[in-house]
């Protein structure tokens, strides 16, 4: 898994567009294996820009292909650079809205189907997330939550 995403993804600049969507004070991150010290872990949904796709058409893509629900994007909220062996990664932020769908894992159409990344989805609360080592989770989730 992380071979492969470091075969499509890497030795270039990725532009990743990421939603944050906060229910019930809970905010929905995907499980991603092969990244970070810890082995894998937890990120808001997003994914690569295409060439010519605006930032909101890119948002609603990803969200759409990671967890089947369609949104509504709303303000920007962060910006990340995350540069590590051969990936390197600009990251913008914005809040989203839920407007339609039922919450399920998708999957990543750049990567074949025995080298998935994303392998769980789920609401954290704040509380559920102290509970865990930081590394599990993208290093910017209190700039946004």
């Amino acid at each position: 898994m992380e071979q492969a995403a470091r075969q499509e993804f890497g030795g270039k600049i990725r532009l990743r567009i990421c939603g944050i969507l906060i229910e019930d004070n809970r905010i929905l991150l995907v499980k991603h294996l092969g990244i970070g010290p810890s082995g894998f872990l937890w990120n808001p949904p997003g994914g690569g820009a295409n060439y010519g796709e605006s930032y909101a058409e890119t948002l609603k893509r990803e969200f759409l292909e990671e967890t089947h629900l369609d949104i509504e994007v709303g303000d920007f909220m962060v910006f990340n650079e995350h540069i590590s062996d051969n990936l390197h990664a600009l990251e913008l932020f914005f809040k989203v809205k839920r407007l339609s769908g039922d919450l399920c894992l998708g999957s990543d159409p750049e990567l074949g189907v025995n080298a998935q990344m994303m392998v769980d989805l789920k609401f954290w609360s704040k509380e559920e997330i102290a509970e865990h080592p930081a590394v599990c989770f993208h290093k910017r989730l209190p700039d946004y939550f």
